[in-house]
């Protein structure tokens, strides 16, 4: 059966692999973040060194900075906690200076109208598969195919569900000209983007089909990927090891028979993307707001869901200091449905909420993947012409 929009949720078997709880250190430093941040009266616009306009965090800009978002900026800062907190400054800035959430459907529209980027399925882990084609390039080299990948990766991030909270990407290079590929500047400004400002976010980058200019491209970026990131590429083996195929392009081996029109998929994603974000932040709001919420909580597909991850909070808490309100997700629990147990109607209080979310994270894949540096250093120029 022919496909033209997304999945809207991963298959029942598709599960995020829990992480093991946080050591006392880890935890400590977790909570001394969380301090940090919500005591941050107010930020720049922009991240110029002249710029005295100030604003203080907006409802969206708090609902950002969740329990897993201040996870990741430490993991990525190797559990530094002061550059841990210049780098989720400086993130809130470049997302305001940037203009992330002011890129509209409209105007990234004509950037997509090949379906060169497409959200289809999730993998083994709950990821959400983002694709890339290169081939179907069909704009010239400008700032807005940098800020057309932003876009994706935003509403990637609406797709993804509770207990995960990072993506698969699938690039396929068949049929793909030097021309049609990105230029080493625009590879060094969206490696910047995505290892400064979306850390820990991919969970595997899955690649087929590459021609030699690509290797020759790899090998002149390598230096820039940082050395997490390399471990999470796997090159030339049957995507369907890390993929459903229930849920995969049939391009990449699947049996999803998904078919590119762009009337067709690019406001229906757009729309349940959307729907996801909206349901996100009546969550948000209805826990108290705040920094520091579980993704998990927010990222419920359904009340039931919802319901289950509230209780999860109270039965694996530890008493570390917490961010989320108790009256917000005392009345949460109380409001969401007559039926819920008495047990779940307990005031679950802020010192419950912190530890709970890092059960339900992804943990890092023993996948095997081809070696990125045995790839480099067996594949030249010459070899490929």
């Amino acid at each position: 059966m022919v496909r033209y929009v997304p999945f809207d949720e991963p298959l029942p078997s598709c599960k995020p692999i829990p992480r093991p709880p946080l050591t006392a250190e880890e935890q400590t430093k977790y909570d001394e973040l969380v301090e940090y941040v919500r005591n941050i009266k107010e930020l720049p616009i922009s991240s110029n060194s002249n710029e005295t306009q100030m604003r203080p965090l907006d409802d969206e800009e708090q609902a950002w900075v969740t329990q897993e978002c201040l996870l990741r900026y430490l993991r990525a800062t190797k559990w530094k906690l002061s550059d841990a907190q210049k780098r989720v400054e400086g993130s809130i800035i470049w997302r305001r200076e940037y203009g992330v959430r002011e890129l509209s459907r409209d105007y990234i529209s004509p950037e997509n109208a090949s379906g060169k980027q497409v959200i289809l399925g999730y993998d083994f882990n709950a990821r959400p598969c983002l694709y890339l084609f290169p081939s179907r390039q069909n704009t010239e080299k400008s700032s807005r195919q940098i800020q057309h990948l932003v876009f994706s990766l935003e509403r990637v991030i609406d797709f993804m569900p509770p207990g995960q909270d990072t993506l698969a990407l699938l690039i396929d290079f068949k049929s793909s000209t030097s021309s049609k590929n990105p230029s080493v500047n625009q590879g060094r400004q969206v490696l910047h983007i995505l290892q400064t400002h979306y850390p820990e976010r991919l969970g595997k980058a899955l690649v087929i089909n590459i021609p030699w200019f690509v290797w020759t491209f790899l090998k002149i970026i390598y230096p820039f990927i940082d050395p997490l990131t390399r471990e999470k590429l796997v090159f030339s083996e049957p995507i369907d090891k890390y993929v459903p195929k229930e849920q995969l392009d049939s391009v990449f081996g699947g049996k999803s028979e998904f078919v590119y029109d762009h009337e067709k998929y690019w406001n229906a994603m757009c729309d349940m993307a959307n729907e996801k974000h909206k349901r996100y932040m009546e969550r948000w709001r209805l826990l108290g707001g705040g920094i520091g919420q579980s993704e998990s909580v927010l990222r419920a597909l359904n009340e039931e869901q919802f319901q289950e991850e509230l209780k999860k909070f109270k039965e694996s808490s530890n008493g570390s200091a917490a961010t989320v309100s108790a009256p917000g997700i005392s009345q949460a629990i109380a409001s969401s449905s007559s039926n819920i147990p008495a047990e779940m109607k307990e005031a679950v209080t802020a010192d419950e909420i912190a530890k709970a979310q890092i059960d339900n994270n992804a943990v890092a894949e023993k996948a095997s993947a081809v070696s990125v540096e045995e790839h480099l250093a067996n594949v030249s120029l010459e070899d490929k012409k």
